[in-house]
């Protein structure tokens, strides 16, 4: 098996990393894919809010915070990572220090990196900063999350995105847009969609939505399964 080490990683802030995190995080449940999952935003830790003790907290203030990642591929073939914002030179200062192709090799990981993007030239500008660095060491998924603005010119037009899907097998993905007063009650009860539709205090209505809404980003994900799930090599 090849093993794979998802990030989730986009230096901008709020652009949905944290939500596509959770979410994926819950498909996994779902499917009963065996995995490991760390946070490294020391702000809000979304995604160990929503799904607890399942999730290994990274400190990026200590050295060998990110080293858990890897170590955790001793008990499992898939390790899903949601970076905090701003935290790009972090990864890319640690992956110059392991040596991430050698490292990449020895251990039989293959690392998808999944991009969020919106309607924002700040958003693409990451884009291409990520691969101008790391260019082939990864697979990229780009996801387009709808969640303020449904229109991608910016990133449709771009020279980035000719280039990834060209000559680096870039997938794309998309995230609807889920109306704000579920997104505000799933925040306040802390938990994720597959939770939250089957908590008996939810209007019938919205469970609805909400169901409606994952089914459409699972089969999303199922699109693109080969560069984020482990496969044969």
């Amino acid at each position: 098996m090849i093993k794979r080490l998802d990030l989730i990683l986009n230096g901008k802030g709020g652009v949905g990393k944290s939500f596509f995190a959770v979410n994926f995080v819950q498909y996994l449940k779902d499917k009963n894919i065996l995995h490991a999952a760390c946070d490294c935003d020391n702000e809000n830790s979304t995604l160990k809010r929503f799904h607890g003790e399942a999730v290994e907290f990274m400190d990026l203030a200590r050295p060998r915070a990110l080293d858990a990642m890897f170590r955790a591929f001793e008990k499992t073939d898939l390790v899903v990572v949601d970076c905090r914002a701003a935290s790009t030179e972090v990864f890319f200062d640690y992956f110059d220090i392991i040596d991430l192709r050698g490292t990449l090799k020895i251990l039989s990981v293959a690392l998808t990196l999944v991009i969020p993007v919106n309607h924002e030239a700040d958003s693409i500008d990451q884009l291409q900063r990520i691969e101008k660095r790391l260019t082939d060491a990864c697979s990229y998924v780009v996801l387009r999350n709808a969640v303020h603005d449904d229109t991608f010119a910016v990133y449709d037009q771009s020279v980035v995105r000719k280039h990834l899907r060209k000559d680096l097998g870039m997938k794309e993905i998309n995230m609807t847009r889920l109306q704000p007063w579920l997104v505000e009650e799933l925040s306040m009860k802390s938990k994720p969609i597959t939770e939250a539709v089957k908590d008996g205090s939810m209007y019938l209505l919205d469970r609805q939505r909400l169901q409606t809404w994952q089914r459409r980003l699972y089969t999303e994900i199922d699109s693109t399964a080969e560069l984020l799930l482990p496969t044969k090599s």
